[in-house]
């Protein structure tokens, strides 16, 4: 379900013909993505959607989705974005990135979308977003901006 939440075209061309699969298996490695129980659910060339199910060991002292919970899927979502552009034996990491909440994400599910808007050889800007459903209502909830480092040489174990 899209919950009417904006995304991206596919603009961009993947320098790994493999980009898909790099992306997804470098997604089930991520420990926090496990230990919160977020899922991947789609990844296009310059794009990713992250979904989180609400479980109250995610929130802070109000029951909302705790803002580093927020920014950690933001982070993965735009980080993946980036990393799905990036030729075969690489890495990404992010160095930098600004984040504004918008609203308590306050709902049973967090929705974080990411985006490229300029890929580089080496640095990569993204934007990300994160939406909070509830009762069927998608209301946005942060956004962040982001720079990713290209690891030449490097490519994940």
């Amino acid at each position: 379900m899209s919950y009417g939440i904006p995304r991206g075209e596919a603009r961009f061309e993947p320098r790994d013909p493999h980009w898909n699969e790099k992306v997804r298996t470098s997604f089930a490695k991520q420990g926090i993505m496990g230990l919160l129980g977020a899922t991947l659910v789609d990844v296009w060339p310059g794009g990713c959607e992250i979904h989180l199910p609400y479980r109250p060991e995610l929130t802070q002292q109000h029951g909302f989705f705790h803002a580093g919970v927020t920014s950690t899927i933001v982070d993965s979502a735009a980080g993946y974005a980036g990393f799905s552009l990036m030729a075969a034996n690489t890495s990404v990491l992010s160095v930098e990135f600004k984040i504004n909440l918008l609203a308590p994400a306050d709902g049973e599910l967090l929705i974080a979308t990411g985006e490229v808007v300029k890929p580089g050889r080496t640095l990569v800007i993204t934007r990300g977003d994160a939406w909070v459903v509830k009762h069927g209502k998608a209301t946005h909830c942060a956004m962040m901006q982001q720079t990713l480092m290209t690891m030449h040489g490097k490519a994940e174990q």
